[in-house]
């Protein structure tokens, strides 16, 4: 049984839903952790889906600057091995009309880039990254900044998410969200609904007064 969502824009995070670079991901923190002699499990507790300044804030303050988040940047664009897109990334994205879909990611431009290059997703006409914005992930501000920049109403906006400040930062926003379990459990996304992957959702533009977006989920 298939569940239908009407919407105006559909807006995805990178990392962990576009893109599977936790390998990746957790080997660069690891650089970086080794590097300052901290625990790596303490810094992957809060680094899923925030800004990797605010990270280091909360685990490391007396090393969150500027210079250190150009470093660890410098290691990940120099490292793409194992990144990839998750499972029914690329057509789900192929069927979205080019000025309706948004990245909405607490990477910097250039890694975003890469790495959606690297797994094979087209690049969004529409980007938003930790560069564009104050706040990042979990302050609503990302995601109202994609609806801004797409000319959509918040409430008019389908997000897919795998982290809980990701989903959190949508939710704050007015959005409805669909959470992916690539990375955390359901009970630990707080979801309304969950699915593991793209695998079996659809697109269909509806000819109606609105011209809305139909997404199917299995």
């Amino acid at each position: 049984m298939t569940r239908d969502f009407y919407c105006d824009a559909v807006l995805l995070d990178m990392d962990g839903t576009l893109v599977d670079s936790t390998e990746s991901v957790i080997r660069h923190w690891r650089i970086w952790t080794e590097r300052h002699h901290l625990d790596l499990d303490k810094v992957l507790e809060f680094s899923h889906g925030r800004p990797t300044l605010e990270t280091m804030k909360l685990v490391a303050p007396h090393l969150a600057s500027v210079e250190e988040v150009r470093w660890l940047e410098a290691v990940e664009s120099a490292d793409q091995d194992g990144i990839k897109a998750v499972r029914g990334a690329l057509p789900f994205v192929a069927a979205l009309p080019t000025d309706r879909w948004a990245v909405v990611t607490s990477a910097p431009r250039r890694i975003a880039g890469e790495r959606l290059s690297h797994a094979g997703i087209p690049m969004p006409s529409t980007l938003v990254c930790s560069d564009d914005v104050q706040k990042g992930k979990p302050d609503p501000e990302p995601y109202l900044r994609a609806a801004g920049l797409l000319g959509v109403a918040p409430e008019r906006c389908l997000v897919f998410e795998d982290a809980p400040v990701g989903i959190e930062s949508a939710r704050s926003a007015g959005m409805e969200v669909v959470g992916l379990t690539t990375t955390f459990p359901p009970e630990k996304l707080g979801a309304r609904i969950c699915l593991a992957d793209f695998a079996g959702v659809s697109v269909d533009q509806v000819v109606a007064a609105d011209d809305a977006l139909r997404i199917s989920l299995p």
